[in-house]
């Protein structure tokens, strides 16, 4: 499988426009283009959606095992010439204190990928060649196969620095004038999602489509991903992984010939999920139907379970709180004992309110925006049984959020762990068949969760009218 990892020094040099950009103008060229992001990272996902037309998906060997990334890989990238992979920060920044697990640099080893190594070359010029030379002689594992200077402010400026990549024996394979149009809006937590910007979005995509068709190299950039060497791996199967904690599992059977209607959030509001969930659970015998918070007023017919992933609700707030019929049927639907999981934005809007806007009120508790970014992968167990896991079960997660909920009565934690100081934490709500947590999940590492989540839909028989 040709492929090519697209990675930089730092974050903020270019790494998402330059693979963004590769996507689209190699889809414009006639190539059919797998887009993958390094990382827990939702939001490089959606871009990379718009430019391929293809599930954007995320490769992270620190939440879903590094056996599992040539996997993932594999099944994402059926049916495509080429794979385009997006790096996370810089090239050998990986979680804290370990030796650079879930980098840049540990993915492209793990796919036996070149690196397409993307530089920010304001306020340099011959020291990008010392810069360059000590990228590429850190880790001998890790094979950079050329560069794309972003940035770059004359053809004066172009000369000078070409000249520094020919001194360390590396190709220039593009070269991006300055140019703002090619910037992408961002926020608090990143980017500005693809499904937030809407029509803006899709033109931003056409604009670093226009950029890289015009001054990089797509001929080099095939040649480069054709020298990829990538790990003999069987390609991630939902429906093997379902089968196998159906056989190994003591956990409740789907009865056959029920397919329980899960509903889930989406639309701007909620737009930060794993294109695997969806796959598993369907697999899992359920009907995945979703549905948009800020219009819809009623959930789809017959749902019987609840998945409300991350987003942004919080720039929503008034457009979700205005749509009252549907926060009154999602109250219900929770209060009868329809299984519920809520994943960070889901946990908002299943709190009292959100910076003074009434929510659903399922979680007796108030969120609001503060200035502190609490940020960081987390090693979990689940202190008590749950719709998503059983009691003891472990799992690695990530948290990515502004906000803070006041502390509700009566209901059980849905996550326990130690912090970085070694202090034991206690996160997120567990509410009869509901499951509410600031922690993200990937379900691929985890598809117990899957199962157990749908035959718990499956066994609510009641669901309100």
């Amino acid at each position: 499988m040709s492929a090519l990892v697209v990675a930089a020094p730092a974050s903020g040099s270019g790494k998402t426009t330059v693979a963004t950009g590769l996507m689209a103008a190699l889809r414009r060229a006639g190539d059919a283009v797998a887009p993958f992001k390094v990382g827990p990272d939702y939001i490089d996902p959606g871009y990379h959606a718009l430019a391929t037309g293809r599930p954007g998906r995320n490769l992270d060997p620190v939440m879903v095992g590094e056996h599992r990334v040539p996997e993932l890989f594999a099944h994402g990238a059926r049916g495509a010439d080429l794979a385009v992979v997006e790096g996370v920060m810089g090239l050998f920044d990986g979680r804290i204190d370990t030796d650079g697990v879930g980098s840049t640099a540990h993915v492209a080893k793990l796919l036996g990928a070149p690196v397409l190594f993307v530089v920010d070359a304001r306020g340099q010029s011959r020291s990008l060649a010392a810069l360059l030379h000590g990228f590429r002689g850190y880790d001998p594992g890790v094979r950079l196969g050329g560069v794309v200077l972003n940035q770059v402010g004359s053809p004066r400026h172009e000369q000078v620095l070409r000249s520094a990549c020919a001194d360390v024996g590396l190709d220039v394979l593009g070269v991006l004038p300055r140019d703002d149009r090619f910037a992408l809006p961002s926020r608090h937590l990143g980017l500005v999602t693809a499904a937030e910007h809407g029509h803006e979005a899709v033109a931003a995509v056409e604009a670093v489509a226009d950029a890289v068709g015009a001054h990089v190299d797509l001929a080099a950039i095939r040649a480069l991903a054709a020298t990829a060497n990538p790990v003999a791996a069987r390609a991630w199967d939902p429906d093997a992984e379902i089968a196998a904690v159906v056989e190994s599992s003591s956990a409740p059977r789907v009865p056959v010939g029920s397919r329980p209607v899960i509903a889930v959030a989406g639309g701007p509001a909620f737009t930060f999920g794993y294109a695997e969930h969806p796959e598993l659970l369907r697999a899992a015998g359920a009907d995945v139907v979703v549905f948009d918070p800020l219009r819809d007023e009623t959930l789809p017919a017959n749902t019987s379970g609840l998945l409300l992933p991350g987003g942004f609700p919080e720039q929503h707030a008034a457009e979700l709180s205005a749509n009252e019929p549907l926060r009154a049927t999602i109250t219900a639907l929770a209060r009868a004992g329809a299984p519920v999981h809520a994943e960070c934005g889901g946990l908002l809007y299943l709190a009292k309110s959100l910076d003074g806007a009434p929510m659903c009120g399922v979680v007796d508790s108030e969120a609001a925006m503060t200035p502190r970014l609490v940020l960081g992968y987390r090693d979990a167990v689940a202190p008590v049984d749950s719709v998503l896991l059983p009691v003891g079960a472990r799992v690695t997660g990530h948290e990515f959020h502004r906000t803070a909920l006041s502390t509700p009565h009566g209901a059980d934690p849905a996550w326990r762990w130690r912090g970085h100081d070694g202090r034991p934490a206690a996160e997120g709500f567990v509410l009869g068949n509901v499951h509410a947590s600031y922690l993200h999940t990937h379900p691929a590492s985890i598809p117990e969760s899957a199962h157990r989540f749908t035959a718990a839909c499956a066994a609510w028989e009641h669901p309100p009218a």
